[in-house]
């Protein structure tokens, strides 16, 4: 059993509880260990971003409870940091007020070359994503897919940080309707990325959050892009991305089956002072 879950979300980003309700069914399930993960904040309104005036009370709020159940859980506060070219602030500035334990990286929001516009590629409705491709790509979804990934890795060259989120969730709305990830030219970009993810030392999430929301048929990552990681030897983390307390460990048991499917035989788990490795059962 995976009891220990590094990613989620309370009230003070997009979550729906307040942390000490993560806190009390992750006892119930045995877990050792928790980390909540906010989204930083961004220079413009968002339904989903920490607000600047709460980071003293997200800090002192983790602090509180860290020691509250220091003796039944080991409590750990993160960020999910997004990246966004001319808009995010480094990273460095958020894990600092933040005091952070470890850091989540991540895009959310792509921006394309010719506009300051943003395009959401992420959340419940299909439409913005298709608009998006077609208002700020003219269509042409190689150009919008290369996009986000060149984003992703302009994260992965210039920020610190530990985990890589949900590495391909740009095809969760495209679910086969515009390309394949056979497709060579897709394949060609996962290659790329993994490359930079694995020379910088990065850990790669497997999030289970498509799934249990239905919007997706697969883990992200999951088939090939799953394969390549493992087969490549990057360290990957589990985790549901939990936007509730109900969901911290959602379909976690069918991701081990992925797992070692694909032949992973440890995940990683952050221990207070860095990350450790744990076998996969």
């Amino acid at each position: 059993m995976i009891n220990f879950n590094f990613h989620q979300h309370s009230l003070f980003s997009d979550g729906k509880a307040e942390p000490e309700e993560y806190i009390k069914q992750a006892l119930e399930l045995g877990f050792e260990a928790m980390g909540f993960s906010e989204h930083s904040p961004l220079p413009f309104k968002t339904p989903f971003s920490l607000k600047i005036e709460n980071i003293e009370n997200y800090v002192e709020t983790l602090d509180a409870l860290k020691e509250k159940y220091r003796d039944q859980l080991s409590v750990y506060r993160s960020l999910e940091l997004d990246f966004v070219p001319g808009f995010s602030e480094d990273f460095e500035k958020w894990k600092r007020l933040c005091k952070v334990d470890y850091a989540i990286g991540g895009v959310h929001l792509v921006k394309p070359n010719d506009t300051e516009e943003l395009w959401f590629t992420d959340g419940s409705d299909r439409n913005i994503y298709d608009q998006g491709v077609e208002t700020f790509f003219g269509n042409d979804i190689k150009k919008a897919v290369k996009t986000y990934y060149h984003q992703l890795n302009g994260m992965v060259e210039s920020q610190h940080f530990d985990v890589v989120a949900h590495v391909d969730k740009i095809t969760m709305h495209n679910q086969n309707r515009f390309f394949t990830e056979e497709e060579k030219w897709y394949r060609d970009l996962v290659s790329e990325t993994l490359h930079l993810i694995k020379e910088k030392e990065l850990i790669i999430e497997v999030n289970t959050r498509g799934l249990y929301k239905k919007r997706s048929n697969k883990l992200f990552p999951d088939g090939k892009t799953l394969q390549q990681v493992i087969e490549s030897d990057i360290p990957v983390i589990l985790s549901s991305d939990a936007h509730q307390p109900g969901e911290i460990n959602l379909y976690f048991d069918y991701a081990i089956k992925r797992l070692h499917h694909f032949g992973c035989k440890r995940l990683l788990f952050f221990n207070g002072s860095g990350w450790e490795e744990r076998g996969l059962e």
